[in-house]
């Protein structure tokens, strides 16, 4: 596995726009920081975003791992572009001429998917740890590490998503129209939640079905936590409106994406098995 996954980190390493999207990606998972430093002042009203208990514990974790995930897409590119470049360079062959079977292949990209996916959330729990310190209200221990859930999640979430992405580098062969059939599932699946809802079964019966989607399944694993804060708590209060959603990560939808992220891998071994190269 140490093998297979130094062969495609040479690969990208010798690619100049892999590098730059890596390392542009990782800069803008630190530059969440940056937000503590929001301040602006509207006559007598002083406002510091960070006080507003954004970066509190526990609640840090499931901000953080929702905002970063948003990046994701700087990854999606290094991965549909790392197939593109296997088909364009000719190094699938090559590698394929050399002894290393197609199973070794798929395998040797689903490690990498991996790593991207374990180094980012290893990155956004050290960030958001430094930046707890340094702003949360609460330091006890027990608070701390608590609802550690949300980087499982996110762990999860870019697993299943580069997964997905993999696949359809795959599938398309060229990065451009790879990330343009991305855009078009992602607007896919709302249409036909629609179409569901309208003509077919209830809406609530089609918000279940859209659960399993792929995207969805990935988006569900971590709900919006702007409704959590308390300024927003108060001003639903205000209004008459409530908001005690349930935000916490259920089993069955980690296993919705886990098996979303089987079926990639194995149709992406399958595809490959049946094209000639």
């Amino acid at each position: 596995m140490v093998r297979l996954l130094q062969i495609e980190f040479i690969k990208l390493w010798n690619n100049r726009a892999s590098r730059i999207l890596i390392a542009s990606y990782f800069i803008l998972l630190t530059s969440i920081a940056l937000v503590a430093a929001i301040k602006f002042d509207i006559g007598p009203v002083q406002f510091h975003l960070a006080d507003q208990g954004i970066f509190n514990f526990p609640y840090i974790w499931h901000f953080n791992s929702y905002i970063t995930a948003i990046f994701k897409l700087f990854l999606a590119i290094v991965i549909v572009s790392m197939m593109a470049n296997e088909y364009s360079n000719k190094t699938i062959k090559q590698n394929l001429i050399d002894g290393l079977s197609k199973k070794e292949f798929i395998l040797s990209k689903f490690l990498t998917v991996t790593a991207f996916s374990l180094v980012s959330t290893l990155f956004v729990f050290l960030v958001s740890l430094i930046l707890g310190l340094i702003y949360s209200d609460y330091d006890e221990f027990s608070i701390i590490f608590s609802d550690l859930e949300f980087l499982l999640a996110f762990f999860f979430k870019l697993m299943g998503f580069f997964s997905f992405c993999l696949f359809l580098g795959i599938l398309i062969k060229r990065s451009a129209f790879a990330l343009g059939f991305l855009i078009l599932w992602a607007i896919l699946e709302q249409v036909f939640f629609g179409l569901l809802g309208w003509k077919v079964m209830s809406w609530e019966a089609a918000q279940r079905v859209k659960n399993f989607f792929p995207l969805e399944a990935t988006a569900n694993l971590i709900k919006e936590p702007f409704s959590r804060l308390s300024a927003v708590q108060n001003i639903g209060e205000q209004i008459g409106e409530s908001m005690n959603f349930d935000y916490h990560v259920y089993w069955y939808e980690f296993l919705i994406v886990i098996l979303w992220t089987l079926i990639f891998v194995y149709l992406s071994h399958a595809l490959l098995k049946k094209r000639d190269l």
